[in-house]
């Protein structure tokens, strides 16, 4: 996996998944967000790094949509969302983003152990600071 910083979308994973969100139909986008959230929080066992990296940006998104949060700027993040639309994101979508969060700092997840040998505290202040947002 290419990383070029510690922002929710600067991975090669990421970025893809992104487009992958901007080529689906409007309709689509909440259902992929929410699948990349439970892939996360739900996996058993080893959290491979691209379940991690894709649930951080879905959460990114998640925190992005909630009214008064600061519109998204990384240019990896989807096109949709930086050329003003939005997806309209459910209540309850906050609290799966804090438990997929929650699985991608915990034992067992390649995200985390990929950036703790890497001396990663920015990576991880940038995952604490998402769940706090939205667990608040």
């Amino acid at each position: 996996m290419g990383t070029w910083d510690t922002g929710p979308f600067d991975n090669d994973s990421a970025a893809d998944w992104c487009g992958a969100l901007d080529d689906a139909a409007p309709g689509e986008r909440l259902a992929m967000i929410r699948q990349a959230l439970t892939e996360a929080a739900d996996t058993a066992g080893f959290l491979d790094d691209r379940e991690g990296v894709r649930a951080i940006a879905a959460a990114a998104i998640v925190l992005s949509q909630r009214p008064g949060a600061e519109p998204l700027t990384s240019a990896y993040a989807p096109d949709f969302l930086l050329d003003g639309g939005s997806v309209v994101i459910p209540d309850d979508v906050a609290a799966l983003a804090v438990r997929a969060l929650d699985r991608v700092m915990g034992d067992d997840s390649e995200w985390r152990e990929s950036w703790e040998e890497a001396g990663g505290e920015d990576a991880f202040a940038v995952v604490r600071d998402l769940r706090s947002a939205l667990a608040g």
